[in-house]
């Protein structure tokens, strides 16, 4: 069946719309899903981080150490343990031609920290104020010391746009965006594609190498694979584990597994509004029965050929912060069904999943649909296109939500804004007044072993006694690509970095 499955969906892909052939200066990537809005304040998927990769540079970078790096930056330095001075590459123009300065920076700051709707504010919240130096001098004042600031500017936090442009756009700036990246902002066809092209007046524009990159939607992954082995894409990202083999044999593909920063997991609607009122949102012993039921490595070898680390916590265990000893339990349906009627709950109890619309992750909610049931929960599954699934998250119109996050490298980045009460990404709405004296105290804790105690005390807490989120998974991302590309640089955030990048 399978099979039949993969030969009707290969055979769908040469329904995509032609795609001019590409030249040696235009790169076609095919994406997993389709990015939401192009504003680095309001976005929230990890597709859209790839495409700001083209789009907006950040004032730092990481690399393959996961060292932060200067990138619109040139250097930094700590004043105090609250006042840094950031110091800003000279020659730097938005696609609008407009200089990026110290001002833009502030601004940006500003609008990250104030809009309505912010998805950074809880990222950066640390900020008291953005002073400028000089044109090519900032300096951001902290209300507390902070250990996690600096990895915050590595990501959208620290994408600077033009003034003059989120201005004049408001909020429609994600349908133009203007920034200081590689490539500028063309066309976007919402579930197709999203173009860019050169920017000519780019800083680091010896290491672009197209003239034009276009981002193709593909949430299927046998049909992003169909068009990789055809032509009609040279890059696909977060490849079919069970394609891994038959790519690495192909001798006009590439294909590596990275190691990622993220997880895989499932948010429960705790406290967000009407469907958060049911013996789920409102017992622990529910959600613990929950958990109980599901066997992470059962999930990972059927759906991943067991190509993904099972886990029970954010931190991957190449992370420093990872808690070695808060591993998942064994799946227990007796102690599951038993929590079930501790908590009075009349069984089968029904659950509602919301599962992005890819035909692994409804494999996914598929079998763990037949797991729980085993423990008297009636889950229904809803498919739902990826974007459109993060907006219904936001206004609660969820009960669990199978979700991913393609990981940051310093553990705040995964955990704060997710479990944090007012956190711009707890979607469940969770909230320990505990959890949250731990979690800010390790933001601004600076000494390593104590900041480890107070992340494992968090673990214990939120995802042990509350049970507020289930964790599935570390995942390898696997990345194909012609053999003809050469410059791609395989780094744990799951990225891709067009500089050095080009065709043989």
């Amino acid at each position: 069946m399978k099979t039949m499955i993969r030969a009707v969906l290969a055979a769908a892909a040469l329904l995509v719309p032609t795609i001019a052939p590409a030249t040696a200066q235009n790169l076609r990537i095919g994406l997993r899903d389709d990015p939401d809005i192009l504003d680095p304040t309001l976005s929230r998927t990890y597709v859209g981080r790839i495409v700001y990769m083209s789009l907006c540079d950040k004032l730092f970078d990481i690399n393959e150490r996961l060292e932060v790096v200067p990138q619109l930056a040139t250097g930094f330095r700590w004043e105090n343990p609250t006042s840094l001075i950031i110091t800003l590459r000279d020659g730097v123009r938005f696609h609008d031609g407009e200089v990026m300065d110290a001002e833009a920076v502030r601004y940006s700051i500003d609008r990250h920290l104030t809009m309505q709707g912010s998805f950074r504010r809880s990222e950066i919240s640390e900020v008291d104020r953005v002073e400028v130096v000089d044109p090519r001098t900032v300096r951001i004042l902290l209300k507390a010391p902070s250990a996690a600031f600096l990895a915050a500017l590595t990501d959208r936090a620290g994408m600077i746009v033009s003034p003059k442009a989120a201005e004049a756009l408001g909020r429609n700036f994600g349908t133009r965006p203007v920034c200081a990246g590689p490539f500028r902002f063309v066309e976007r066809v919402a579930q197709e594609r999203i173009v860019v092209e050169r920017f000519r007046d780019y800083w680091d524009a010896a290491n672009i190498h197209f003239d034009r990159v276009t981002y193709l939607t593909m949430p299927d992954n046998t049909v992003r694979l169909a068009n990789l082995q055809s032509g009609a894409i040279e890059f696909g990202e977060r490849m079919d584990p069970g394609d891994l083999r038959a790519m690495q044999g192909n001798r006009a593909l590439r294909a590596q597994a990275v190691d990622s920063l993220g997880y895989q997991g499932i948010t429960i609607n705790i406290g967000n509004g009407d469907r958060a009122n049911t013996p789920l949102g409102r017992d622990a012993r529910v959600r613990r029965a929950f958990e109980l039921a599901i066997d992470r490595a059962a999930v990972n070898q059927v759906v991943y050929e067991g190509i993904n680390l099972v886990t029970r916590q954010p931190f991957p265990p190449a992370s420093p912060f990872h808690v070695r000893d808060f591993q998942p339990e064994p799946r227990n349906v007796d102690l599951a069904r038993a929590l079930l009627r501790e908590a009075g709950v009349t069984t089968p109890f029904p659950v509602e999943m919301t599962i992005p619309n890819n035909p692994d992750l409804r494999q996914v909610g598929e079998v763990l649909q037949a797991m729980v049931a085993e423990a008297g929960f009636a889950l229904t599954l809803r498919a739902t296109e990826f974007a459109s699934s993060l907006q219904a998250a936001t206004r609660g119109e969820f009960q669990t939500y199978l979700i991913g996050w393609s990981g940051r490298t310093d553990p705040d980045g995964n955990l704060y804004t997710f479990s944090r009460t007012g956190g711009g990404q707890n979607d469940g709405r969770y909230s320990n007044p505990e959890v949250d004296r731990l979690l800010d105290a390790a933001r601004v804790e600076l000494d390593v072993e104590k900041r480890k105690q107070l992340y494992a005390q968090v673990l214990q807490l939120a995802f042990g006694q509350d049970a507020s989120r289930v964790y599935l998974w570390h995942p390898r991302n696997i990345m194909a690509y012609t053999a003809r590309l050469t410059g791609y640089r395989p780094i744990a955030d799951g990225m891709i970095r067009l500089q050095g990048m080009r065709f043989q």
